[in-house]
């Protein structure tokens, strides 16, 4: 038995009866039975509220002095894990912390910079200016701009007026616009579909009513119209009258707020007067263009009807849109009706205006019964033969040449409530003479039986029937010329 087995023996007895007692060793030591508390006891206070202790620190282990028996791993172990994680975390936090505040500083730094480099252009171009200032010497040119207004009173247009009451350009221009509209044609009454646009000349203001003189092709006979005038009041009008024989026509709207034209007489003007047009062309309300009187009385035939008209001509611009505007002197009268028809399309600078002494008849019968009087109606659509192009078309529709030196009206349709379509007069027929006169134009045929016959009188023809490879079949009709109150020519 060595000195270690000799600590785990109990020799002898004790003085006294005490038992002997077996070592057991801690880690096999049953748990001590708890006596519950006897009844006859009072229950101890409860226990007092204590501020938690703190939390304890791993404490590295030992093994027990006598049986080398491991104590306390288990609670290192748990311990030293949750230092370790609270350490990671800190660690973490610290370097978050630095990068945020790197950051900053890095952004600080741009700002400072950028500041920096601000300051330094601002300053480089003053003082590059005052070097370029100081250096420019007495003989270089320095620009200097200038801006002034004009005389106090310069645009009242009393002062754009002579003592003979002779206008400026821009004067003759500010008495007339405000007498000059613009006139919106539409197919329906909502005003959806747009035909057209012309303009109109305000001519007279009689109570409530104001009339305005324009072209026939500005309107349409079954649209709906509007007038814009120069300050952009709106009004719908109605058309009085329109004679398309001489492009004319007179509309009615309901105001007392328009401003008519003062009228003058065009038997007057002398070639080489100062004139301005003014109107709508292209939709540019109250434009004004000027020119000069290029000539006077010119017999004008109209490009849609062939009809002859006294004219103005004039270099001032006249353009679609402008038709139905006015031609006027430096007097602030108006002495011509401006209209595309009558204008040349083939040359630049060469424009008509329909004279005010021709058109004033023709305008105040309008007013006063809607037509003009004496207007006959034959009946007849047709196709003359003035030039090559007409020729073609009527041996077209006939499907077979022309006999040679065969000339007339071809004559395409009849109207039904026209006396002529009662005679032997066909579609696809011809009209080769009135009264014995050889008829080939439209021109001819018009003017022959205007210069013999008016509205109701009877007129004889002599008509050629074709067929193809035979002789023309002549035979002689009369008709009754009917009088034409539709304006339409």
């Amino acid at each position: 038995m060595d000195e270690r087995d000799s600590i785990f023996s109990v020799s002898g007895k004790a003085s006294g009866s005490a038992p002997e007692q077996k070592y057991i060793p801690k880690h096999e030591k049953p748990a001590q039975e708890q006596v519950p508390p006897s009844q006859d006891q009072p229950s101890p206070p409860p226990p007092q509220q204590q501020a938690p202790p703190p939390q304890p620190k791993a404490v590295r282990p030992k093994y027990d002095a006598f049986m080398f028996e491991p104590i306390g791993f288990d609670e290192y172990d748990r311990m030293t894990a949750a230092e370790t994680k609270a350490a990671e975390e800190k660690r973490l936090r610290r370097e978050r912390s630095r990068r945020e505040k790197l950051l900053v500083l890095l952004f600080v730094l741009l700002l400072l910079i950028a500041a920096g480099l601000a300051a330094y252009g601002i300053v480089s171009d003053v003082m590059r200016g005052r070097r370029l200032g100081g250096s420019i010497s007495s003989d270089q040119p320095v620009l200097i701009l200038y801006q002034s207004k004009k005389p106090e009173g310069a645009n009242e247009l009393a002062n754009m007026q002579d003592e003979n009451g002779r206008y400026t350009t821009e004067g003759a221009a500010a008495a007339v616009r405000p007498s000059i509209v613009e006139i919106y044609t539409y197919a329906d009454s909502l005003h959806n579909e747009l035909l057209g646009t012309g303009s109109g000349i305000v001519i007279s203001d009689e109570g409530s009513d104001a009339y305005i003189v324009t072209n026939a092709h500005v309107l349409q006979s079954d649209g709906y119209h509007t007038i814009h005038t120069v300050d952009g009041e709106v009004f719908s009008a109605k058309i009085v009258g329109r004679d398309v024989k001489t492009d004319i026509a007179v509309i009615r709207v309901n105001s007392s707020k328009l401003e008519p034209a003062v009228l003058g007489d065009s038997d007057e003007m002398l070639v080489g007067e100062q004139v301005i047009a003014i109107g709508n062309p292209a939709g540019l309300s109250s434009t004004v263009t000027d020119g000069i009187v290029s000539a006077v009385s010119r017999k004008i035939k109209s490009d849609s009807t062939g009809f002859e008209m006294d004219c103005i001509q004039t270099d001032a611009a006249i353009s679609p849109g402008n038709s139905g505007g006015a031609l006027v002197n430096m007097y602030g009268q108006v002495i011509g009706i401006t209209s595309s028809k009558y204008v040349n399309s083939k040359y630049e600078g060469l424009g008509f205006a329909i004279t005010i002494n021709e058109a004033m008849p023709i305008i105040e019968e309008l007013i006063q019964q809607g037509y003009i009087s004496g207007r006959f109606r034959i009946g007849v659509t047709l196709i003359d033969m003035d030039g090559e192009a007409k020729l073609m078309s009527i041996e077209s529709d006939l499907g077979f040449a022309l006999p040679e030196g065969f000339t007339g009206i071809y004559i395409t349709s009849l109207a039904e409530d026209c006396d002529i379509s009662k005679t032997d007069l066909k579609p696809k027929d011809f009209i080769t003479a009135i009264n014995g006169q050889s008829v080939k134009t439209y021109s001819e045929f018009y003017e022959t039986i205007s210069s013999m016959y008016g509205a109701g009188d009877v007129v004889p023809a002599t008509c050629a029937h074709l067929e193809k490879d035979k002789e023309p079949v002549y035979y002689n009709i009369e008709f009754r010329l009917m009088e034409d109150t539709s304006g339409n020519y």
